[in-house]
């Protein structure tokens, strides 16, 4: 799929001058940074997707922690004392 895109003058030269720098064409240059923000956005809906599918949940059902509950779960990551996620409740 071809596209273009229309960009000013000084964003041209930013591009370019980054491109230089990096020994790349300043086509790889935008195509990189176009693949990064796809990404990045990408993750961002999927995280905003899985929050308003845990609020449904959460609505339906009532199950949760507290936050106490969380913290003191995640402080034991990564210890000799990590533990079990702890079971939801109402």
């Amino acid at each position: 799929m071809a596209t273009s895109v229309k960009l000013d003058d000084d964003l041209k030269n930013r591009i370019q001058h980054l491109a230089d720098m990096r020994h790349r064409s300043a086509h790889w240059i935008m195509r990189e940074a176009i693949r990064d923000y796809v990404e990045r956005e990408e993750a961002r809906e999927s995280f905003k997707q899985e929050a308003l599918a845990s609020w449904t949940t959460f609505k339906e059902t009532g199950q949760h922690l507290s936050g106490k509950e969380a913290r003191s779960w995640l402080t034991t990551w990564g210890t000799d004392k990590e533990t079990e996620i702890p079971q939801c409740h109402e």
